[in-house]
């Protein structure tokens, strides 16, 4: 099954909701080392297939 492309304004509100929630964490929560892999897990799974799309 395709994927549909998705816009710039959802990229781009995609990427503004992950941060927020980052923020939030770092602001928040206890950092520690699985705070950290957390948010790198996260990120790599916002963001691979954000590029993946502009990529195309």
């Amino acid at each position: 099954m395709a994927r549909r492309k998705l816009s710039q304004i959802q990229i781009a509100f995609i990427i503004i909701l992950w941060l927020v929630l980052v923020t939030y964490i770092l602001l928040y929560g206890e950092i520690n080392a699985m705070t950290i892999v957390s948010i790198l897990m996260s990120g790599a799974i916002v963001f691979i297939p954000i590029y993946k799309n502009l990529k195309k």
